[in-house]
């Protein structure tokens, strides 16, 4: 599995907003692509959030990322993101790791 994993702050205000906003975008991405996406708030920073995306592989991913990033829908979509951030932290952090071994228990 090919893993994304991006830091952003989000506003504390705009928190409903910023979860609407990734269902939106998850049924846009999830018509090319197939994937699991979980979001993380911290308990020490309401405005810290993790978002952890799980894709088959990394060749499928940036195939479809390509063609979907395209869609006029997004960009308007990301630019409503980012006017959710905060403006005083360090924006949006993202790292590219493989998944080597899942265990579930619950």
């Amino acid at each position: 599995m090919f893993v994304k994993i991006y830091q952003y702050y989000v506003q504390p205000d705009k928190v409903e907003e910023f979860l609407s906003l990734q269902e939106k975008v998850s049924e846009i991405y999830s018509k090319s692509l197939n994937f699991h996406t979980m979001y993380i708030n911290s308990k020490e920073d309401e405005t810290k959030w993790i978002e952890i995306t799980r894709y088959k592989d990394e060749i499928e991913y940036v195939k479809s990322m390509t063609f979907i990033n395209e869609k006029k829908e997004i960009q308007e979509l990301f630019a409503r993101f980012q006017s959710m951030l905060l403006t005083d932290k360090n924006g949006i952090s993202e790292e590219d790791f493989i998944e080597k071994k899942d265990i579930c228990n619950l």
